[in-house]
C-alpha cells in the first residue's frame, strides 16, 4: 500500500513540532510517495509569519522516504499556479531555478474554501519555459507541474454541496488539460461525516474512469508501418510504436525539424493521438498532424510542447495516412511513443 501526506500549515506550526510529526508519518505508514507542502502560510495572533526550515523537512523524507516526491512547496513537482483545474497551453519541465525558490512561499494559494476560488485563474507567468524565458537564466531546473482542484465547489466536505459534484464533461476537460498537457492531475475527493466518499462523488469518479479507459482502450497504430525524414543512427523511427518508454526516434544531431508519416494499413475513424518525448528530456516546442485525404494533406491539429504525454483531441475523421510534423526544437527532437485511439 502507498501513501501521500498532504500537509497543510498554519500558525501554530512549528519546526520542532512538525519535524517530530514527519517523522512519525514517514517511519509509521509504510511506503509513502509523495509529501506534499500545501501553499498557504497564515499570520499568527500577532501578525508574524511564521518560517519554515523547508531543508531541514526535505532532508529528513529523502532519508526516511527516499522514493517519495516533495510536492508544491518542494523541490520535486510544481504547483501550476491555480486550483481551478488549469495548466499552461506550454507548460514546461525546465524552467528558471528560481521558479523553485519562489514555491516556498504561495501568497496566491487557497485562504478560504470557497468557490470563488476554486475558479479563478490567473494568466500572470503564463510563460514559464519558452526560449525567451529562459535563454538569460544561470541556472536550470527539471520541475514538472502538478494541476490540483475539487470535485465540488470547496476542498472539505459540506452535505449542501452534494448536489454540486463537477459534471463529467468538465472533469474530462482538466484531465485533458493536465494529464494532457505534460502535467500530472490531482482530485480531491473530501470525506463525509461518516469518514467515506459520498455516492455523488464515487458515481462521478466510476464515469471518468470508464470514459478514459473506453478511450484509450485501443491503440490503432498497434500495426502501422512508419518512414520518417531522417533517423539519427541507432534511433530508428520504428521505436516509436513498441511500447516501450525507454527507446525513442531522432533525426540527426542539431536537426530542429522533421517530420514522421504513418501507415495504420486501413482506412479508420479516430479521433485522439497521444504523443510522448523520451522521458528524460523535454525538446519539441511547436508540432502539426495532418491527414491524408484524397491524395491531398490536411491539418488536423496544431500544439506546442509535447513532454511526457501530448493527448490531441479533434473531431472525427477517417483516414489511413498521418504525418507528424515538428516545426520547433530545441536541439534534435525525440518521440517515444504515437498512438491513435478513437472515442465513442
Amino acid at each position: 500500500m502507498h501513501l501521500a501526506i498532504v500537509w497543510a500549515k498554519g500558525p501554530a506550526f512549528h519546526d520542532k513540532q512538525g519535524m517530530n510529526a514527519l517523522w512519525e508519518l514517514l517511519t509509521n505508514y509504510g511506503d509513502i510517495f509523495c509529501v506534499w507542502f500545501d501553499g498557504a502560510c497564515g499570520e499568527g495572533p500577532n501578525g508574524k509569519r511564521q518560517e519554515y526550515d523547508w531543508d531541514s523537512y526535505y532532508a529528513v523524507i529523502r532519508e526516511l522516504q527516499p522514493g517519495a516526491v516533495i510536492s508544491v512547496c518542494g523541490p520535486d513537482i510544481r504547483w501550476c499556479g491555480n486550483e481551478a483545474g488549469r495548466c499552461r497551453e506550454s507548460e514546461w519541465s525546465v524552467v528558471p531555478a528560481s521558479v523553485r525558490a519562489n514555491e516556498k512561499i504561495q501568497e496566491k494559494s487557497q485562504q478560504a474554501d470557497d468557490r470563488e476560488f476554486a475558479r479563478r485563474y490567473d494568466s500572470e507567468d503564463q510563460d514559464l519555459g519558452s526560449r525567451a524565458i529562459i535563454q538569460h537564466e544561470r541556472e536550470l531546473v527539471w520541475y514538472p507541474a502538478e494541476v490540483n482542484t475539487s470535485i465540488r465547489p470547496g476542498w472539505f466536505y459540506h452535505a449542501s454541496e452534494d448536489d454540486k459534484v463537477r459534471p463529467l464533461e468538465e472533469l474530462l476537460h482538466i484531465y485533458y488539460g493536465s494529464v494532457g498537457g505534460n502535467a500530472s492531475f490531482l482530485l480531491n475527493i473530501p470525506p463525509d461525516t461518516r469518514g467515506l466518499f459520498h455516492e455523488n462523488d464515487t458515481t462521478r469518479l466510476r464515469e471518468l474512469g470508464d470514459a478514459i479507459r473506453n478511450t484509450f482502450q485501443t491503440n490503432l497504430a498497434v500495426h502501422a508501418s512508419v518512414n520518417a525524414s531522417e533517423t539519427l543512427n541507432g534511433y530508428p523511427a520504428e521505436r516509436i510504436l513498441d511500447g516501450n518508454p525507454d527507446t525513442y526516434w531522432a533525426p540527426g544531431e542539431g536537426t530542429e525539424q522533421a517530420s514522421i508519416k504513418f501507415d495504420l494499413q486501413s482506412e479508420m475513424p479516430l479521433n485522439h493521438i497521444v504523443l510522448r518525448e523520451h522521458r528524460y528530456s523535454q525538446r519539441i516546442e511547436r508540432f502539426e498532424l495532418a491527414y491524408q485525404e484524397g491524395g491531398q494533406w490536411k491539418p488536423l491539429y496544431s500544439g506546442t510542447v509535447v513532454g511526457y504525454k501530448r493527448i490531441c483531441r479533434f473531431d472525427t475523421v477517417t483516414a489511413r495516412f498521418l504525418r507528424l510534423t515538428i516545426t520547433e526544437s530545441r536541439w534534435c527532437p525525440t518521440i517515444s511513443s504515437f498512438e491513435v485511439y478513437r472515442s465513442l
